[in-house]
């Protein structure tokens, strides 16, 4: 009688490795290649002016304000919230700085007391709202966003300022090397920020938070103390952009930054963050930033009208939130 065997064949390496699926792909790689696309497509448009150093170095110059703006609206959005007053402490925090500027103040002081640390107490307020009132995030900011705005035209009047110290337009929109340092100051953010995420245990409790906020509160980490912080980080980003924007204007505007909450809210969506919180990367957002800037010169480029940048944004923000929602359906 011959014996049969009745044991599985053992599984060869190849045979056991799992084909990645096209969700997979997407959440890895998506935001990359729509990058690469959009340079393909802009440099068919405009192959003689958009691949030239100048052209790129200005794409980078755009896209450094909304790189800034973009990486502390990340960190709300990680906890499935949102920051919609960005727009409004970019012009208040510049308008404070310029303002401390003329009364005599030296400007890296002014940078630090008007831009920085204003716009630290600007997010910690809204941090805190949103612990008292345990209200959404929307709410909250919606209103702190209605409120910086007027502040920062009772202390304007309503009126641009401008004539301040030389050496701050010099220093902060100056270039070194060739390259202009709002590009620097918002890759040396995002790369901080990273290191938060990817190294700290401040970033992995925020991760926790976003994932599952009654989960993250079991395993005895402080919900109101990592939303302030979130709130924190996105008011010192803005911070730093409206010291950003203000000397590459050369003054400050009372309606800078209007809209730039939509930019923001698109480059984190754009790059991979999820609505829902608790999936996302800096690396990304930096690349949903730079998106934002290419479609941005390729329609000025096109001589396109840029109130229809407001129709593509709010279309990708739609788009890519549906994406999300689909992929994010599917791996549960």
């Amino acid at each position: 009688m011959t014996q049969t065997n009745s044991q599985s064949p053992v599984p060869t390496p190849e045979a056991s490795r799992v084909r990645p699926d096209f969700s997979t792909i997407w959440q890895t790689y998506g935001t990359f290649g729509i990058l690469v696309l959009l340079f393909a497509i802009s440099s068919a448009v405009s192959p003689q002016y958009f691949l030239t150093r100048d052209n790129l170095l200005q794409v980078l110059l755009q896209s450094s304000v909304m790189v800034l703006l973009a990486c502390g609206e990340f960190f709300t959005i990680l906890i499935a919230g949102i920051d919609l007053s960005v727009g409004s402490m970019l012009a208040l925090t510049g308008m404070v700085t310029a303002k401390m500027m003329m009364s005599g103040m030296p400007f890296w002081l002014a940078i630090l007391l008007g831009g920085v640390l204003c716009g630290i107490v600007l997010g910690a307020i809204n941090g805190m709202l949103v612990n008292l009132t345990q209200l959404h995030p929307f709410i909250i900011t919606l209103g702190t966003a209605a409120i910086y705005r007027g502040v920062t035209l009772i202390i304007s009047d309503a009126s641009s300022v401008f004539g301040f110290d030389r050496a701050f337009t010099d220093t902060i929109a100056g270039r070194v090397g060739g390259i202009p340092v709002p590009i620097m100051i918002a890759f040396i953010v995002a790369a901080f920020l990273f290191f938060i995420t990817k190294y700290t245990k401040l970033g992995r409790n925020i991760y926790a938070l976003g994932g599952n906020a009654q989960a993250a509160f079991y395993s005895g980490i402080s919900v109101k103390l990592h939303s302030l912080v979130v709130f924190v980080i996105s008011g010192a980003c803005a911070g730093i952009a409206g010291v950003v924007t203000t000397a590459r204007t050369a003054a400050a505007e009372p309606n800078a930054g209007v809209g730039f909450e939509t930019f923001a809210i698109a480059s984190a969506i754009i790059g991979g963050t999820s609505f829902f919180g608790g999936r996302g990367r800096v690396t990304g957002v930096v690349i949903g930033g730079l998106i934002i800037g290419v479609i941005s010169n390729i329609l000025n480029i096109m001589n396109v009208q840029s109130y229809y940048q407001q129709i593509v944004m709010g279309a990708l923000i739609i788009i890519a939130v549906t994406i999300d929602k689909l992929f994010t359906r599917k791996t549960r």
